[in-house]
């Protein structure tokens, strides 16, 4: 097993943030410092993560939560400022980490797990998982926002581009995106010289927010959990 999928079966982080983590020299194995990804580890060796054994987890957990405003979606904070994660890491005995990321002023879905993989597959731009989005804004939207983002558009030399737009009145839209580049939709609104009033992630994939109330949480269903993991063969059938 590679050093990097070992770290991320062990509920370190995603597979690409073990990645990171190695080569700055951050993981032993067998008492040797290893700073190049791909080394091959059996479940036998001695890994050690900050100074500390790791193994794989035996149990893996898939939380959907709704996180509230003024939330920070981190294993810690400089400011000390609440942490999403404590809303729900004292109900479980294993260590959960969140798998991307909403803002500190958003509000909405996310999913915590220490499955490394489940990870890679729900945030890696690759399987275009779709994201949806409720955002009410303070001036009234204008129509150029539709036709721009759908049509692609760069900010600061980064390229957004909308998949789906549900106007539901002057100041209040749906949105649809398949790669959710950090802080991508209050950077495009930014853009449009909007601000946004509320901004309410309410579907991952297959996923949606449903009844689920603002601080509270669910199991993801095996279903749910299988439709993430076989994304990749999903992927490659639309090619």
């Amino acid at each position: 097993m590679r050093l990097q999928v070992f770290l991320a079966k062990a509920g370190i982080a995603s597979r690409r943030k073990c990645e990171e983590y190695i080569s700055q020299g951050m993981v032993s194995v067998n008492g040797t410092v290893v700073t190049l990804p791909g080394c091959k580890v059996a479940d036998t060796d001695l890994v050690l993560f900050n100074n500390k054994e790791i193994k794989p987890e035996s149990e893996l957990v898939y939380i959907a939560l709704n996180k509230p405003v003024q939330y920070v979606c981190s294993s810690q904070d400089e400011q000390g400022r609440p942490l999403a994660l404590d809303l729900l890491q004292k109900d479980f005995k294993v260590r959960l980490f969140n798998v991307g990321r909403l803002d500190f002023m958003s509000q909405g879905l996310i999913f915590f797990t220490n499955d490394g993989e489940f990870t890679r597959r729900v945030t890696h731009p690759s399987f275009e998982i779709e994201k949806e989005y409720n955002i009410e804004t303070f001036e009234q939207i204008p129509e150029e926002l539709e036709k721009e983002y759908s049509d692609g558009l760069q900010i600061e030399g980064e390229y957004y581009r909308l998949k789906r737009y549900e106007k539901l009145s002057l100041f209040i839209v749906n949105l649809v995106i398949a790669q959710g580049k950090n802080r991508e939709i209050r950077r495009v609104f930014t853009h449009f010289n909007l601000t946004i009033r509320k901004l309410c992630r309410t579907r991952i994939g297959p996923v949606s927010l449903g009844a689920l109330m603002p601080g509270k949480y669910r199991h993801l269903t095996k279903e749910e959990v299988t439709w993430f993991l076989s994304s990749e063969q999903k992927s490659r059938d639309r090619s």
